[in-house]
Formats: structure tokens, sequence, C-alpha cells
């Protein structure tokens, strides 16, 4: 028997998992069109299926106090708004405010803005500022690659037993394999070193997009 078995991908196959993804709704492709027209900054944006999957994690978890690190145009924190049971919660964080129009009018077009509280600083900063308990019950990881390593840490001892942390661009453009990897490829590599040799949880690497790792909190 092989080893492994697997698909490489190609635009036919790609196009053909994207349709066979949950549809969008008229405020995500909206959302799609804005982000799209900044520009070559668009490339932030998670793909509508990583979407999908993050709405499903969040059903599945039942999870009601989601945190995510990294808001962008709001794409992500829309797409996990969308799995909340009723009085859940996504806190969004960025050190920016530059995009956030577009992204509030886009959860006010979805009809979650009350369930999405966006809170401006530093990440660490703002982690830090979260009790130190295990309440959170996930967390999506999606900013600066070179603090990573650092969010985990913060996130880890706030996520409660059997909650998920979800890292986003862990192939980071196939550099993880690179021989010479530039300064974010290098430090996805050495993040992706650190989770898995974390006993506190267990994880998967997903091809999904650019690579997205799934972590549980072990009891």
């Amino acid at each position: 028997m092989a080893e492994f078995k697997n698909i490489v991908l190609n635009a036919r196959l790609d196009g053909y998992i994207r349709a066979h993804a949950e549809p969008r709704l008229p405020a995500q492709a909206e959302l799609e069109a804005k982000t799209t027209a900044l520009g070559e900054v668009a490339e932030m944006q998670i793909p509508h299926e990583q979407g999908v999957l993050l709405t499903m994690l969040v059903r599945i978890l039942q999870a009601r106090t989601v945190v995510e690190i990294g808001t962008f145009t709001g794409y992500a924190a829309l797409a996990m708004a969308l799995g909340l049971p009723e009085g859940g919660k996504v806190i969004t964080l960025d050190r920016s405010t530059e995009w956030l129009e577009i992204a509030t009018q886009a959860w006010q077009d979805a009809g979650v803005e009350r369930s999405i509280e966006f809170r401006l600083g530093l990440a660490l900063d703002s982690l830090r500022a979260m009790p130190a308990k295990p309440e959170i019950d996930l967390v999506f990881i999606d900013a600066d690659k070179t603090g990573y390593r650092d969010y985990w840490e913060e996130v880890v001892p706030r996520v409660r037993p059997g909650g998920l942390i979800l890292a986003d661009n862990v192939l980071y453009y196939g550099e993880v394999v690179a021989d010479e990897a530039a300064e974010n490829g290098r430090a996805i590599r050495e993040f992706n070193v650190h989770v898995r040799a974390d006993d506190r949880t267990e994880s998967v690497m997903l091809p999904i997009a650019d690579g997205l790792t799934i972590a549980r909190k072990r009891a």
C-alpha cells in the first residue's frame, strides 16, 4: 500500500472544490468584491471555502467566545459570527482601522454586527488584557507571521480544554519547505515546529488555501 494518497490540485479541480462549498451570502459576495478592489492587499482575505469551514467549526464546537487575531476587511469574523449560537461573540483584534469601515458594513449587511466586537491595538496587548482563564472556545490566528509564536503562547492558556486554535498561512506560499525562506517563511516554519512539539495540544495541518493548522487543547 502506498504511504500516502493525494491529488495535486490544478485550476479545474480547485474550481470544482470551490463550487461545492456552501454558497456565499450577498454580504459575503459584496465584501469579496470590495476587498478585491483594494488591489494587492486583497490576498490577505481568506477564500470563501475556508470561511465555510470556519463557520462549520464554530457550529460544531458550539463556540460562544471566539477570538480572532487579525481583522483585515472582516471576512473571517463574519464567517465565524454566522456559526455562533444566540449570545455568542467574536472578539476580533487589529492594530489598524484602515479597513474597518468595509468590515463593519459587511457585518451589518449580514446581520451579525451585534455578535462582533472589534478591539483596536497591538494583539499581544489585547490578549494579555483578557482574563488569564481557560474561557475561550476558539481562536483564529491570521496576523503578522513573526508574531504567531507569541500569540500562541498567550492563547493556549486562555482556551478551554477541548477548544480549538486555528492558525492560517502555515504553508506560507510553500516557503516552509524552501532552502532559503524569507523572514515570514522562516517564522512560520519555526511556529509549526513549536506547535508540533507542544504537548498541551493535538494538531493537524490541512492544505486548504495557504495552509491551516487546527489544534485542539487537551484536557
